[in-house]
Protein backbone atom coordinates (compact mmCIF):
# COMPACT_ATOMS: atom_id res chain seq x y z
CA UNK A 1 0.00 0.00 0.00
CA UNK A 2 1.41 3.36 -1.04
CA UNK A 3 0.53 6.91 -0.12
CA UNK A 4 0.22 9.33 -3.06
CA UNK A 5 1.55 12.83 -2.38
CA UNK A 6 5.14 12.91 -1.14
CA UNK A 7 5.52 9.16 -1.60
CA UNK A 8 4.89 8.21 -5.24
CA UNK A 9 4.52 11.69 -6.73
CA UNK A 10 5.16 15.25 -5.59
CA UNK A 11 3.28 18.38 -6.54
CA UNK A 12 5.10 21.21 -8.33
CA UNK A 13 6.70 24.01 -6.34
CA UNK A 14 4.61 26.94 -5.16
CA UNK A 15 6.51 29.24 -7.51
CA UNK A 16 5.85 27.00 -10.53
CA UNK A 17 2.20 26.62 -9.49
CA UNK A 18 1.66 30.37 -9.32
CA UNK A 19 3.62 31.05 -12.50
CA UNK A 20 1.63 28.45 -14.47
CA UNK A 21 -1.69 29.98 -13.42
CA UNK A 22 -0.56 33.55 -14.04
CA UNK A 23 0.76 32.62 -17.48
CA UNK A 24 -2.50 30.93 -18.39
CA UNK A 25 -4.54 33.92 -17.22
CA UNK A 26 -2.29 36.52 -18.80
CA UNK A 27 -1.77 38.26 -15.46
CA UNK A 28 1.62 39.74 -14.64
CA UNK A 29 3.48 40.43 -11.41
CA UNK A 30 6.80 42.19 -10.95
CA UNK A 31 9.68 40.15 -9.56
CA UNK A 32 9.18 41.52 -6.05
CA UNK A 33 5.41 41.05 -6.21
CA UNK A 34 5.81 37.50 -7.45
CA UNK A 35 8.32 36.61 -4.73
CA UNK A 36 6.09 38.12 -2.07
CA UNK A 37 3.07 36.20 -3.36
CA UNK A 38 5.01 32.91 -3.35
CA UNK A 39 6.16 33.55 0.23
CA UNK A 40 2.62 34.24 1.45
CA UNK A 41 1.09 31.28 -0.41
CA UNK A 42 3.77 29.04 1.07
CA UNK A 43 3.29 30.39 4.58
CA UNK A 44 -0.45 29.77 4.41
CA UNK A 45 -0.03 26.29 2.90
CA UNK A 46 -2.33 27.26 0.04
CA UNK A 47 -1.03 24.71 -2.49
CA UNK A 48 -2.75 21.33 -2.02
CA UNK A 49 -0.04 18.72 -1.64
CA UNK A 50 2.53 21.40 -0.92
CA UNK A 51 3.93 22.67 2.40
CA UNK A 52 1.48 22.54 5.30
CA UNK A 53 0.13 25.82 6.70
CA UNK A 54 2.25 27.27 9.47
CA UNK A 55 -1.03 27.97 11.23
CA UNK A 56 -4.57 27.36 10.05
CA UNK A 57 -6.81 30.42 10.61
CA UNK A 58 -9.48 29.79 13.25
CA UNK A 59 -12.35 30.18 10.79
CA UNK A 60 -10.93 27.41 8.59
CA UNK A 61 -9.93 24.87 11.23
CA UNK A 62 -13.08 22.77 11.10
CA UNK A 63 -13.20 22.49 7.32
CA UNK A 64 -9.42 21.96 7.24
CA UNK A 65 -9.74 18.92 9.50
CA UNK A 66 -12.40 17.44 7.21
CA UNK A 67 -10.98 18.59 3.89
CA UNK A 68 -10.28 15.16 2.44
CA UNK A 69 -13.79 13.81 2.95
CA UNK A 70 -15.36 15.52 -0.06
CA UNK A 71 -14.65 17.94 -2.88
CA UNK A 72 -16.71 20.79 -1.43
CA UNK A 73 -14.84 20.90 1.87
CA UNK A 74 -11.48 20.49 0.16
CA UNK A 75 -12.14 23.43 -2.16
CA UNK A 76 -13.44 25.54 0.72
CA UNK A 77 -10.36 24.83 2.84
CA UNK A 78 -7.75 25.57 0.20
CA UNK A 79 -9.62 28.43 -1.43
CA UNK A 80 -9.85 29.97 2.02
CA UNK A 81 -6.08 29.63 2.48
CA UNK A 82 -5.45 31.15 -0.96
CA UNK A 83 -7.56 34.16 0.01
CA UNK A 84 -5.83 34.41 3.40
CA UNK A 85 -2.56 34.63 1.45
CA UNK A 86 -3.83 37.76 -0.27
CA UNK A 87 -5.30 36.48 -3.54
CA UNK A 88 -8.78 37.99 -3.76
CA UNK A 89 -9.74 37.83 -7.45
CA UNK A 90 -12.33 35.02 -7.61
CA UNK A 91 -11.22 33.74 -11.02
CA UNK A 92 -7.60 33.58 -9.90
CA UNK A 93 -8.54 31.80 -6.67
CA UNK A 94 -10.50 29.26 -8.72
CA UNK A 95 -7.67 28.78 -11.22
CA UNK A 96 -5.08 28.29 -8.48
CA UNK A 97 -7.21 25.69 -6.76
CA UNK A 98 -8.05 23.83 -9.98
CA UNK A 99 -4.42 23.71 -11.14
CA UNK A 100 -3.37 21.16 -8.52
CA UNK A 101 -5.73 18.55 -9.99
CA UNK A 102 -4.03 18.68 -13.40
CA UNK A 103 -1.58 15.84 -14.17
CA UNK A 104 1.01 18.42 -15.25
CA UNK A 105 1.15 19.70 -11.67
CA UNK A 106 2.48 16.35 -10.41
CA UNK A 107 5.86 14.73 -10.91
CA UNK A 108 6.64 11.07 -10.14
CA UNK A 109 9.73 10.36 -8.07
CA UNK A 110 12.54 8.95 -10.24
CA UNK A 111 12.06 5.40 -8.97
CA UNK A 112 8.24 5.35 -8.83
CA UNK A 113 7.59 3.71 -12.21
CA UNK A 114 10.41 1.22 -11.78
CA UNK A 115 9.27 0.25 -8.28
CA UNK A 116 5.59 -0.16 -9.17
CA UNK A 117 6.45 -2.04 -12.35
CA UNK A 118 8.78 -4.48 -10.61
CA UNK A 119 6.27 -5.13 -7.85
CA UNK A 120 3.47 -5.77 -10.31
CA UNK A 121 5.56 -8.04 -12.50
CA UNK A 122 6.61 -9.92 -9.38
CA UNK A 123 3.00 -10.66 -8.50
CA UNK A 124 2.77 -8.16 -5.63
CA UNK A 125 -0.63 -6.47 -5.37
CA UNK A 126 -0.44 -2.68 -5.10
CA UNK A 127 -2.92 -0.21 -3.62
CA UNK A 128 -2.80 3.57 -3.40
CA UNK A 129 -4.19 4.75 -0.05
CA UNK A 130 -4.60 8.51 -0.03
CA UNK A 131 -6.26 11.29 1.90
CA UNK A 132 -7.66 13.17 -1.07
CA UNK A 133 -10.92 14.77 -2.17
CA UNK A 134 -10.67 14.32 -5.94
CA UNK A 135 -10.05 11.47 -8.37
CA UNK A 136 -6.30 11.04 -8.82
CA UNK A 137 -6.61 8.19 -11.32
CA UNK A 138 -6.16 10.57 -14.31
CA UNK A 139 -2.83 11.67 -12.81
CA UNK A 140 -1.66 8.06 -12.64
CA UNK A 141 -2.88 7.38 -16.18
CA UNK A 142 -1.17 10.49 -17.55
CA UNK A 143 2.15 9.43 -16.04
CA UNK A 144 1.85 5.80 -17.18
CA UNK A 145 1.45 4.43 -13.65
CA UNK A 146 -2.18 3.30 -13.54
CA UNK A 147 -1.52 -0.11 -15.10
CA UNK A 148 0.38 -1.19 -11.98
CA UNK A 149 -2.27 -0.17 -9.44
CA UNK A 150 -4.72 -2.87 -8.38
CA UNK A 151 -6.81 -0.74 -6.02
CA UNK A 152 -7.35 2.91 -5.09
CA UNK A 153 -8.50 3.60 -1.52
CA UNK A 154 -9.28 7.33 -1.57
CA UNK A 155 -10.63 9.04 1.52
CA UNK A 156 -13.44 10.88 -0.27
CA UNK A 157 -14.68 7.59 -1.74
CA UNK A 158 -14.19 5.45 1.37
CA UNK A 159 -15.62 8.10 3.70
CA UNK A 160 -12.78 8.14 6.25
CA UNK A 161 -9.37 9.77 6.42
CA UNK A 162 -6.05 8.34 7.48
CA UNK A 163 -5.03 7.56 10.21
CA UNK A 164 -8.45 5.94 10.73
CA UNK A 165 -7.76 2.20 10.43
CA UNK A 166 -10.95 1.80 8.38
CA UNK A 167 -9.31 3.13 5.22
CA UNK A 168 -6.46 0.63 5.52
CA UNK A 169 -8.93 -2.15 6.25
CA UNK A 170 -10.81 -1.19 3.07
CA UNK A 171 -7.60 -1.50 1.07
CA UNK A 172 -6.63 -4.82 2.63
CA UNK A 173 -10.06 -6.30 1.99
CA UNK A 174 -10.02 -5.01 -1.57
CA UNK A 175 -6.69 -6.71 -2.16
CA UNK A 176 -7.87 -9.89 -0.45
CA UNK A 177 -5.05 -9.77 2.09
CA UNK A 178 -4.81 -9.80 5.86
CA UNK A 179 -3.25 -6.61 7.26
CA UNK A 180 -0.26 -8.58 8.52
CA UNK A 181 0.47 -9.53 4.91
CA UNK A 182 0.73 -5.90 3.82
CA UNK A 183 3.25 -3.08 3.95
CA UNK A 184 2.14 0.57 4.05
CA UNK A 185 4.63 3.02 2.53
CA UNK A 186 4.12 6.71 3.22
CA UNK A 187 5.69 9.99 4.26
CA UNK A 188 3.40 10.99 7.15
CA UNK A 189 4.12 9.24 10.44
CA UNK A 190 0.71 10.12 11.85
CA UNK A 191 -1.56 9.52 8.85
CA UNK A 192 0.24 6.58 7.29
CA UNK A 193 1.20 5.19 10.68
CA UNK A 194 -2.48 4.45 11.24
CA UNK A 195 -1.96 1.16 9.41
CA UNK A 196 -0.05 -0.13 12.44
CA UNK A 197 -3.33 -0.35 14.39
CA UNK A 198 -4.44 -3.13 12.05
CA UNK A 199 -1.19 -5.03 12.29
CA UNK A 200 0.19 -3.92 8.93
CA UNK A 201 3.86 -3.08 8.65
CA UNK A 202 4.79 0.51 7.85
CA UNK A 203 7.79 2.04 6.12
CA UNK A 204 8.33 5.80 5.92
CA UNK A 205 9.97 7.82 3.15
CA UNK A 206 11.05 11.45 3.16
CA UNK A 207 8.76 14.01 1.51
CA UNK A 208 11.50 15.67 -0.55
CA UNK A 209 11.58 17.34 -3.97
CA UNK A 210 11.83 14.75 -6.74
CA UNK A 211 15.40 15.73 -7.64
CA UNK A 212 16.53 15.13 -4.06
CA UNK A 213 15.07 11.64 -3.63
CA UNK A 214 16.17 9.47 -6.55
CA UNK A 215 15.78 6.06 -4.91
CA UNK A 216 13.74 6.50 -1.74
CA UNK A 217 11.38 3.63 -2.63
CA UNK A 218 14.08 1.01 -3.20
CA UNK A 219 14.17 -0.19 0.45
CA UNK A 220 10.65 -1.54 -0.06
CA UNK A 221 12.04 -4.60 -1.83
CA UNK A 222 14.17 -5.53 1.16
CA UNK A 223 11.12 -5.37 3.42
CA UNK A 224 8.86 -7.66 1.45
CA UNK A 225 8.37 -10.91 3.30
CA UNK A 226 10.07 -9.58 6.42
CA UNK A 227 7.73 -10.31 9.35
CA UNK A 228 9.38 -7.77 11.65
CA UNK A 229 8.51 -4.07 11.97
CA UNK A 230 9.76 -1.79 9.19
Amino acid sequence: MFDFSGTLLRVESTAHWLDAVLSESGARLSGDEFGHAVERLTRYGALPGGPSPREVPARLRKVWGERDLDAERHRAAYSGLIREAGVTEPELVRALYDRHMEPAAWHPYPDTARTLGELSRGGVLVAVVSNIAWDLRPVFRAHGLDEWIDLYALSYEVGVQKPDPAIFRYACEGLGLAPAETLMVGDDRTADGGALALGARVHFVDHLPVDRRPDGLRPVFGLLGDPGPA
